[in-house]
């Protein structure tokens, strides 16, 4: 009664019915205390923690893992810093308690202390859904979207192997054995399944195989799924399918040049770009936009028109100088003019971000982090470049 109370936020009455338990055990301070922190009253499970320590001798992980809850609720660093010194000193950060690790990761990340909630993740020997989601919300609030969408993946990679593709082959497989015949949209849940896990060869033949004609979508994104896994052979396969359905949606003929680029296959690239013209479909030109205390500056791919261009400049060429001594070489894959190799590199050298991670690093405070946002995804080039320019410059660069 007293839990129920307490959970329903109805806290008089359970704080009316507590002192009538003839004897206050482990388990009625566990069910009041977990009871307040469920319905938001976090600040009286503190002082109800605080009391029950001068009388009770053992502390469950149940209860310990609710008054982590509540500093994370609380966004209370500190405190929430000492118990877990206390889950330490107790011998409770550990696999067998992972209710704990849990609470102290989601603690740790909305406290933003994403290293520490990082770091408790890595030691975790055992992972739940609990466990990657408070990682992958934390990441992605703290500003490094690419970061939680990598630790994704690397989630659906861990089910794989622990028997989800198998758990949805089955659950797919059942529907025929129940005389249910699948829709396109079951198909469709599948392939994603498939394509998200690496199982590329069953998604293609279950594509080619299943009773519906794919359509655009489908095809696209079992292509980007290509690109991704860097599976060109395959790619080219499901570009020419998804060529000859002649798409409408701009995007798909960027993925197509993008896939035909990669295999070096010239003639392909012309005919898209061909089609891309004949279409009217253009590029959404790239930008990148930075924020230094109120004020923020907006940097197009290629601009040369900023007050300080000299001066981004010469950083930007100084940087390049230095990375090509750690060995950097620029991926012109990703460029897909046809044009000598050395123009390939100007174009990767005016890329948005890095114009605006320059200007971050002329302009604001020595060694506070340099966060700039971009309307596309980064290319494979940037990517390697941003993490140089992170390592010579000893800043954090999140984009």
């Amino acid at each position: 009664m007293i839990s129920g109370y307490a959970r329903h936020g109805r806290k008089s009455e359970a704080s009316d019915l507590f002192p009538r338990v003839p004897v206050r055990n482990l388990f009625s301070w566990t069910a009041f205390i977990s009871g307040l922190v469920q319905s938001g009253n976090g600040v009286d499970a503190f002082y109800l923690f605080i009391e029950m320590g001068r009388g009770v001798k053992i502390v469950d992980p149940l209860v310990l893992s609710s008054i982590v809850g509540a500093s994370a609720n609380l966004a209370v660093l500190e405190l929430g810093k000492q118990i877990h010194g206390l889950v330490i000193t107790l011998g409770y950060e550990s696999c067998i308690f992972i209710i704990i690790s849990n609470a102290l990761v989601d603690m740790y990340a909305k406290c933003s202390d994403i290293l520490a909630a990082k770091e408790i993740f890595g030691r975790m020997q055992r992972r739940d859904v609990v466990s990657w989601t408070s990682i992958i919300v934390g990441t992605a609030q703290y500003g490094q979207e690419k970061e939680a969408l990598a630790i994704y993946d690397e989630m659906i990679y861990a089910c794989s192997h622990v028997g989800l593709v198998s758990k949805g082959r089955y659950l797919f497989k059942s529907m025929e054995d129940y005389g249910i015949n699948p829709s396109l949209q079951h198909y469709t849940c599948f392939l994603d399944l498939l394509s998200r896990s690496g199982q590329l060869a069953e998604a293609e033949n279950l594509i080619n195989a299943m009773p519906f004609k794919p359509d655009e979508p489908t095809w696209a994104a079992l292509l980007s799924v290509c690109k991704h896994h860097n599976n060109i052979e395959m790619g080219i396969r499901v570009a020419d399918h998804l060529l000859s359905l002649e798409p409408e949606d701009p995007s798909t003929y960027i993925l197509l040049s993008n896939i035909y680029a990669r295999a070096e296959l010239g003639e392909k690239v012309s005919k898209v770009r061909k089609l891309m013209a004949l279409m009217e479909v253009k590029k959404q030109p790239g930008y990148s936009c930075i924020e230094l205390g109120k004020k923020s500056k907006v940097f197009y791919a290629g601009e040369t028109t900023h007050s300080m261009k000299d001066v981004i400049f010469g950083l930007l060429k100084k940087l390049d100088a230095e990375m090509r001594r750690r060995n950097y070489v620029p991926d012109i894959s990703s460029v897909l003019h046809d044009m000598e190799w050395q123009e390939k590199e100007r174009q990767l050298f005016w890329h948005s971000e890095r114009l605006a991670v320059a200007y971050g690093l002329l302009k604001a405070v020595p060694g506070t982090v340099i966060q700039v946002v971009k309307n596309l995804r980064v290319c494979g080039d940037c990517h390697t470049v941003l993490k140089f320019i992170s390592t010579i410059m000893k800043r954090e660069i999140v984009v």
